[in-house]
């Protein structure tokens, strides 16, 4: 069974994100996790260390608020809301996201599993100055 402590040390790893974080992915995730999302699927920590390295590179900032947390088991949900600035995005202004991460602990502590659920286009897509002036006209028409 995982630990609270397991699930608090995964949360306060997030909140540290930044393009230095990839030196402590040990601390978190086992060296088969398999994490994926709306936009990738990514098997093994050095896989998942490249990923993060070049996500990071451009992103300024990167905090999450963190509103639930429920933890079973080998098993924890988390919901949150991320917020970042991208110097492409948006103008250089703060983005929110609304978002879950389902996680799976091995024995040891760390996450062998992770999956996040967020609104891909509300992260990305919206904030495009073409595509995302259509896909907001887009989503009034069909409000």
């Amino acid at each position: 069974m995982a630990e609270p402590a397991a699930l608090e040390a995964f949360c306060a790893f997030f909140n540290k994100l930044d393009n230095t974080c990839t030196e402590k992915l040990y601390e978190v995730y086992t060296d088969d996790i398999v994490f994926s999302d709306p936009l990738h699927k990514i098997e093994g920590r050095e896989a998942l260390q490249r990923y993060f390295s070049t996500m990071y590179e451009n992103v300024e900032q990167c905090h999450f608020r963190y509103h639930a947390r429920q933890l079973q088991g080998q098993q924890a949900f988390v919901t949150w809301t991320m917020t970042f600035i991208h110097p492409r995005l948006a103008g250089g202004k703060p983005i929110e996201v609304e978002g879950c991460s389902a996680l799976t602990f091995a024995d040891d502590g760390r996450v062998q599993r992770h999956r996040d659920y967020f609104d891909a286009g509300a992260m990305l897509y919206e904030q495009l100055p073409l595509m995302g002036s259509a896909i907001r006209w887009l989503k009034k028409r069909l409000a």
